[in-house]
Parts: C-alpha cells; sequence; structure tokens
C-alpha cells in the first residue's frame, strides 16, 4: 500500500511540474510575439499586437491550427498551476496581508490567462467554421463578449485600475531584487545570463502594466470595467509619448526579454509541490 500511495503521489507531483513548465513556456511564447511585434513597430516596421494579437499571429502561420491547440494546453496547463499555488501555497507565501496579496494575484494570473484560453478557442472555432465553409463570424471576440456581457457602473474602472498598478508595482520591485533567483535551481555561469534578461523583462513588463493603469485612471469612465485597455492599447500609448518609437522599441526588447526569463522558468524554476502532497 505504501509502495502504491509512493508512486501515485510521484505521479502527481511529475504531472504538477510538467503543468508548470509547460505553462511557463506558452507564457514565452505569447510574450515573445509580442514583444518582437512591439520592437518591429518602434522601427517602424510594422504594428504593435496584444497577447490575443500573438495568437492570432499564430494562427496565420503553417500549421496554425495545430499551434493553437498546443498553446490552448499550454495556457490551461498555467492556469492551472497558478490556481495550484494560490490555493495550496506550495511556496509559502502565508495568510498575512502580503501573502494574501500574492495569492489573490496568482488567481487574477489564472483568470487572465483563462480568458486568453478560450479567446484561443474562439479562434479555433472560427478557423474550423470557415474551413467547413460556416463563416465563422468574429469568433473568439464575440465568444469572450458574450462570456463578458454583463453591465457594470463605469466608475468600478477606478477600482479595477489597482490591479495593473500593483501588479506592474510587484514586478518592477521583483526584476530590480532579482527576487525570482530563490525559485531557480541553476548554476551560476547560467544564472550570469539569466539574472539580467530576467531583471529587464520583469521590469519591462511592470511598465507596461503601469501604462495600463495610468490609461485606467485617466480615463475614467469612458472605459467598461469588463473591457479595459490592453497590452496592445498600453504599447501604442507609449508610442505616442515624446521619443515614443525609442521607448517602444525599448520595452518591446524588454518584453522579448520577459519571454527569455519565461523559457528560463520552464527550465530551470524550482517547482514546489502543494503542502497537501507532503
Amino acid at each position: 500500500m505504501q509502495t502504491t500511495a509512493a508512486h501515485a503521489k510521484g505521479e502527481v507531483s511529475r504531472g504538477i511540474v510538467w503543468l508548470a513548465r509547460s505553462g511557463y513556456a506558452a507564457r514565452g511564447v505569447v510574450y515573445l510575439i509580442v514583444g518582437a511585434f512591439a520592437f518591429l513597430a518602434g522601427i517602424g516596421s510594422g504594428e504593435t499586437v496584444g497577447t490575443k494579437g500573438a495568437i492570432q499571429q499564430l494562427l496565420g502561420q503553417p500549421f496554425g491550427e495545430t499551434l493553437l491547440w498546443i498553446m490552448v494546453v499550454g495556457l490551461a496547463a498555467y492556469m492551472a498551476w497558478r490556481l495550484t499555488q494560490a490555493i495550496t501555497d506550495p511556496e509559502g507565501h502565508g495568510t498575512d496581508a502580503k501573502g494574501l496579496l500574492i495569492r489573490a494575484g496568482l488567481i487574477g494570473s489564472a483568470v487572465a490567462y483563462t480568458l486568453l484560453a478560450l479567446f484561443t478557442l474562439g479562434l479555433l472555432g472560427s478557423s474550423i467554421g470557415e474551413s467547413a465553409g460556416g463563416g465563422g463570424g468574429s469568433g473568439g471576440s464575440d465568444f469572450l463578449t458574450g462570456l463578458l456581457g454583463w453591465e457594470y457602473s463605469n466608475y468600478l474602472v477606478y477600482l479595477v485600475a489597482l490591479v495593473p498598478l500593483g501588479v506592474g508595482i510587484a514586478h518592477i520591485v521583483k526584476g530590480w531584487k532579482a527576487k525570482f533567483e530563490k525559485y531557480f535551481y541553476a548554476s551560476e555561469d547560467v544564472m550570469r545570463w539569466v539574472r539580467p534578461i530576467s531583471r529587464a523583462g520583469l521590469i519591462a513588463r511592470g511598465i507596461a502594466f503601469l501604462i495600463v493603469a495610468g490609461m485606467l485612471f485617466s480615463g475614467g469612465a469612458r472605459y467598461k470595467p469588463t473591457d479595459p485597455p490592453s497590452l496592445e492599447d498600453a504599447l501604442n500609448a507609449l508610442q505616442s509619448l515624446p521619443f515614443g518609437t525609442f521607448w517602444l522599441s525599448l520595452v518591446g526588447l524588454g518584453l522579448v526579454a520577459f519571454a527569455v526569463y519565461s523559457f528560463s522558468e520552464a527550465i530551470w524554476r524550482r517547482i514546489d509541490m502543494p503542502a497537501v502532497m507532503h
């Protein structure tokens, strides 16, 4: 019986590790595309895209539908890992105010990537419908519009703005202080290049979140809580600033660095098991 229990525990442990690593890799793919397009837009060779635009770019590639199915699996895995982190607290964030805030952020991340996975499924449904001669309409956009169709007071936008504000500050602090290092199992030779790239990536993503928060605070009731400005909107706003093309290119490179950080997490991150399994 003990052998059977240990085997089952090992299977679950390997499953959780697979969820985490494939999820980080999927996030890396999304931000690699977003960052590359932002950099190219900054140098005048294209337009910016957000996370949804990155998924749409994959659909246009050879074997695009296959790539999207792989992304659905990866995004779902990342969502499941974030929920595991939030609920079982394998990394010991605790139940004090700071710990609960971190765990709430993990749930928020799970929700965001669930919506991105649903958007991807919507694109796949639209693509399959077009292949079958059924038209397809606006696909994932209609799917999400129906899912988020309820109405709130627009003044809730100011409350919603606190989320990207907090996430942005947390990313910048995490990058500046290199707090991510304690979660890596890698040699110093590896960390010598992972460390600066990861710091740049986290800070760049934090800046993008701060821009979204700024747009929400300044835009006020123009935005709906169910339709806040996206990452693409934030990048376009950055481009409109003085020397905007330079800043956009710089943040684009930073988001590519965040993609490299995500791939590094997929390879070297320490994946702690939930406490209930110890």
